[in-house]
């Protein structure tokens, strides 16, 4: 069911408020769930890949795990006034509001702030998701007085959507073009106010509950399909984080502190190596080929593919993408995506690593994922590539 009204499933969040403070299961703590840390990652190390789209029935910790991921962000520099937290040193980057201040010469106070993310509520009406103009103020006080919404405040962090198939499809649109632009114009009657509105977009469904269109689908960049972890011993072992977490949450955190501050190092590190990774000739025509036997729609994917790949040799220290950066950006970048012009369902891993190996000559060979097994995960908490 679609549209205003809808009820949200409860969900158990696991995170307490304990003197104060807010706190999460940390990130590394999360047993398996492999493929969506290095999703989120990837995203850390380069947000303009776009949106991510997590795809999992209730219950399997998606969005614990994207509240948890949102303390690994750096802090940013921002125009403290400025309700849209504009980027002080880019004028590019600006509001209407702050450039037309610069104009007239006024110096913007800086501050430093943590990266936030701001969550959209599934009854979400229209002008609380992209804001509006109090015509009354701003005919009163002679300026331009903005109430920002969901997408301003979102600005320079994530949006987080829960149960994505849930709203309206005219919101979904808006919130879609806004993470693709990167700006966002509001106008109310007559008077128009331009601003940045560049966020890390991730949204979760539960597809029992509805799908999304297929139209809709092939604007999240990438997507990871989160199930219901089947191994005995991982499943005792998330019963046991819970319980601790929920009997002394300082100490749990604690114990992970480091790991997590390792993991905020290596993304910093990431996103200074970026512009440097480079992406061999033969590697391009490679996801090409592949696409093109897989039958994917439009060219999107293949972009895709190359940044995620790009982004994951940053994250192993490496200046060339290889074969197998490809292959898991391939799987992320394909997972949602129909073919054939909408008549085939988005390929398997199974599929992908087939077409992959027959485009690269390698028919008789495996190509190697660093993701371990459900019995190595017990034991290692992140993705293989991430030491």
């Amino acid at each position: 069911m679609k549209g205003y009204g809808v009820r949200r499933p409860y969900k158990p969040m696991l995170f307490f408020f304990c003197d104060g403070v807010t706190r999460l299961i940390p990130f590394p703590a999360y047993v398996g769930a492999e493929d969506l840390k290095l999703a989120l990652i990837v995203l850390a190390v380069d947000p303009s890949i776009g949106g991510l789209l997590i795809m999992g029935p209730k219950g399997t910790g998606k969005s614990s795990i994207v509240r948890s991921f949102s303390k690994l962000l750096p802090p940013i520099k921002v125009v403290e006034d400025c309700p849209f937290k504009c980027n002080p040193e880019s004028v590019n980057e600006m509001c209407d509001l702050c450039r037309s201040r610069l104009n007239k010469h006024e110096s913007l106070p800086v501050s430093e702030l943590p990266m936030s993310m701001v969550e959209l509520p599934i009854g979400a009406t229209e002008d609380m998701v992209l804001g509006t103009l109090n015509i009354e103020r701003t005919l009163k006080e002679g300026r331009i007085v903005f109430e920002p919404g969901l997408l301003g405040r979102a600005n320079r962090g994530i949006l987080y959507v829960d149960e994505i198939n849930l709203l309206p499809d005219h919101i979904v649109d808006s919130i879609l073009d806004a993470a693709a632009s990167g700006w966002h114009t509001v106008e109310r009657e007559g008077i128009s106010l331009r601003h940045p509105s560049k966020f890390i977009l991730i949204g979760t469904m539960n597809p029992e509950e509805g799908e999304l269109r297929p139209q809709l689908l092939d604007r999240f960049a990438i997507g990871v399909k989160v199930n219901t972890v089947r191994d005995p011993k991982m499943r005792a072992e998330i019963i046991k984080r819970n319980i601790d977490f929920e009997i002394n949450a300082k100490d749990f955190e604690e114990k992970w502190e480091p790991l997590e501050e390792e993991l905020k190092k290596k993304i910093a590190s990431a996103k200074i190596l970026l512009p440097r990774v480079k992406v061999d000739d033969s590697l391009y025509m490679l996801v090409a080929q592949t696409c093109a036997r897989l039958e994917v729609d439009g060219y999107r994917p293949d972009i895709v593919t190359v940044k995620v790949a790009r982004a994951i040799a940053a994250l192993e220290g490496r200046e060339d993408v290889s074969e197998n950066d490809i292959l898991r950006g391939l799987e992320l970048a394909l997972c949602h995506r129909t073919r054939a012009e909408g008549l085939k369902p988005p390929p398997t891993k199974e599929e992908i690593h087939a077409a992959l190996s027959e485009v690269s000559g390698k028919k008789n060979t495996t190509i190697v994922r660093d993701e371990p097994s459900e019995k190595k995960a017990q034991t290692r908490f992140f993705p293989r590539w991430s030491f």
